[in-house]
């Protein structure tokens, strides 16, 4: 399988952030690998094993630290397993999904499948909100409930915003290897500045072959046969997935919608306030 890394001392920078993530969170995990029909599939296994379990899946661009230093206080309720979501830049293979089709769905189902869960919960934040969508769409029977943070699948942003605000800094980046771009980039997307962050898409725009397929959106009667309750956080100040846009469809397409948040003050990328109060609703 052709590698998205564009070279190995490219991909070695980026995976040894990624432990760096890792080990700053300073817990106790161990790796699993999921066989799946596209591809191998990493997971960080986490917390008390006698608790109920919650899979959690990153954003684009993304990895497993990154979702559970978000998640810092999850494991006080449940057994955590982050996933390392397929062709990004983490430690899973690269096989490119479709996410148009349910490929997205099944793969997730087989890595649900693989654990031999009954009943999960999950919480996905930007892309891992397509990809939980998606799982729900192809099989929901053995998911208890989701929790969705600035999904994507559900209501996209203005394109030409994005190309001014994302993809014009992004491509004078990879042009000219200035980080005042990448800075550029970050500061429309992050409510509050992130180290790790620059640093991370620094490499990534350089290394990494990122995919810039536009993002769909779920067809309003799949949504409607959905029956896994749902709550959605949406960033008001969120130009790539607009919050109140967002929690306006959501409300007329989806009847297992349990609850929703319209964050305030908060861009894409919520800051660590804003996240644990997304965890204080999770852990009610």
């Amino acid at each position: 399988m052709k590698s998205l890394f564009k070279s190995e001392a490219g991909k070695k920078k980026i995976i040894d952030l990624y432990d760096e993530k890792l080990e700053s969170l300073t817990i106790d995990y161990h790796y699993e690998t999921v066989d799946t029909k596209y591809g191998k599939t990493n997971v960080i296994v986490t917390g008390d094993a006698t608790k109920p379990p919650m899979i959690l899946v990153h954003g684009s661009n993304g990895s497993a630290p990154i979702a559970l230093e978000t998640c810092q206080n999850l494991h006080k309720k449940y057994r955590l397993y982050a996933v390392d979501v397929l062709a990004q830049p983490n430690k899973s293979e690269g096989t490119r999904l479709n996410m148009k089709d349910d490929s997205y769905g099944e793969w997730m189902t087989e890595v649900i499948n693989h654990f031999s869960f009954d009943s999960v919960e999950m919480a996905g934040f930007s892309f891992g909100g397509l990809v939980i969508l998606k799982t729900l769409e192809y099989d929901e029977s053995k998911v208890k409930e989701v929790y969705l943070s600035a999904p994507a699948y559900i209501a996209n942003g203005s394109q030409l915003k994005a190309l001014f605000k994302f993809f014009i800094p992004m491509k004078r980046y990879m042009k000219t290897k200035k980080q005042k771009y990448v800075e550029k980039f970050l500061d429309e997307v992050f409510t509050k500045k992130d180290e790790f962050a620059i640093n991370q898409l620094s490499l990534v725009f350089l290394e990494f072959e990122m995919d810039f397929t536009p993002v769909p959106v779920i067809d309003a009667k799949k949504a409607k046969e959905i029956k896994t309750p749902i709550t959605i956080f949406a960033a008001k100040d969120d130009i790539i997935f607009p919050g109140k846009k967002m929690l306006k469809r959501a409300s007329k397409i989806f009847p297992s919608l349990k609850h929703t948040v319209l964050i305030e003050d908060s861009k894409h990328v919520q800051n660590s306030a804003q996240n644990e109060m997304i965890e204080e609703v999770i852990l009610k």
